[in-house]
């Protein structure tokens, strides 16, 4: 059965932050991967796309009646990063909290701009892969770090490019709120797998031991439920934020989004304590089949014990080394004791069977 592992490099290297013009990634030495960047530049009537843009040529994103998406794949190049950020004069505090991939997800308001930092999965087989997406925005641009390239954003530049729904139409804020949503999915796509895995998990069966590993698994499918519940509730803090106005970069028409965010948070939260549910119920019934079977063994064993008892009992009486033992010198006592051990025996094992001890 395959188990869900949380993969994660952590970096060799201490995070200092006594020097806020220190930039140093904290995802893993060597480096994850080679920084590739896209940017979206739309409005409804005009779309551009741009792949592979060198960070020198990136400008400042003005006022000039666009929307852009800067998306960047790989953050493992703190040099890269930092010219980026410096280009939409974003502080160095920030660039340090989106190269810190080890820290907890957070939510800053800045004069220009907003910083949102989360934690996202990805699905590789029988692994789960995790990574901090951070994302800086305004009312007319989004900037997106990604630690590793995926593709459940696809769907996203799909609309962009074939001018779908009505992502071209609204603010930076709307595409904020369709990358949660994704973020998300991926969320319930893998609360999906990790149900189906754990309906698989059986000790009912009283023909199969257990695994030693089942218990193992067990666990670790409680502290894989416990991660995602620990990443989701940042991402429903930040939508209550947005529920009581205190982002100024959301538009009041799209709050109600965010309210969906919010309500797809909490059922995701509730399919978490269900999973948390079921996990500590079978792990009650690993144990309780355990101590079922090591029961059986002991009646098993106790019911050989307690025949044998009486027959050991005459054993040694008629084999002890007295001269005057009256039954040694009659003819028939050889036979006659195996007919006492036959008839003890045969008595024992009907009585245990009419007791239902066995």
């Amino acid at each position: 059965m395959e188990t869900f592992k949380i993969f994660r490099q952590f970096s060799l290297l201490d995070r200092k932050k006594a020097d806020p013009e220190e930039f140093i990634f904290t995802g893993g030495i060597p480096p994850v991967q080679k920084i590739e960047t896209q940017l979206f530049k739309y409005k409804k009537e005009e779309y551009v796309e741009t792949q592979a843009l060198s960070p020198e040529r990136l400008e400042k994103f003005g006022h000039d009646g666009y929307r852009y998406w800067l998306n960047i794949h790989g953050i493992s190049e703190p040099e890269i990063v930092e010219l980026i950020c410096d280009k939409q004069q974003i502080h160095s505090l920030v660039i340090q909290d989106i190269l810190d991939v080890n820290q907890r997800p957070k939510f800053q308001e800045f004069d220009d701009y907003s910083f949102l930092t989360l934690k996202s999965i990805l699905p590789s087989g029988s692994e789960v892969i995790t990574e901090q997406i951070s994302m800086v925005f305004s009312q007319n641009f989004l900037i997106s770090f990604q630690e590793r390239k995926a593709d459940y954003f696809e769907h996203l530049r799909y609309r962009l490019r074939e001018d779908k729904g009505v992502i071209r139409e609204r603010g930076a804020d709307f595409l904020l709120y369709a990358l949660l949503e994704s973020i998300l999915d991926n969320y319930f796509k893998t609360l999906g797998k990790l149900d189906d895995d754990i309906e698989k998990l059986s000790f009912t069966d009283a023909r199969k031991e257990p695994s030693p590993d089942a218990l193992q698994m067990i666990e670790g499918h409680k502290k894989f439920v416990h991660y995602i519940k620990k990443s989701i509730l940042p991402i429903k803090e930040f939508a209550l934020i947005v529920e009581r106005g205190e982002c100024q970069f959301i538009e009041h028409r799209h709050v109600k989004y965010f309210l969906e965010i919010k309500d797809l948070c909490l059922t995701l939260l509730d399919n978490c304590d269900m999973l948390m549910a079921s996990l500590e119920s079978n792990t009650n019934l690993f144990f309780s089949v355990q101590g079922h079977r090591m029961n059986k063994v002991m009646k098993t064993l106790t019911v050989v014990a307690a025949i044998f008892i009486p027959l050991t009992f005459l054993a040694g009486v008629y084999g002890m080394n007295f001269i005057y033992m009256p039954e040694l010198e009659w003819k028939y006592a050889y036979f006659s004791i195996w007919a006492v051990f036959l008839l003890i025996f045969v008595g024992m094992v009907l009585y245990f069977r009419k007791m239902k001890w066995f």
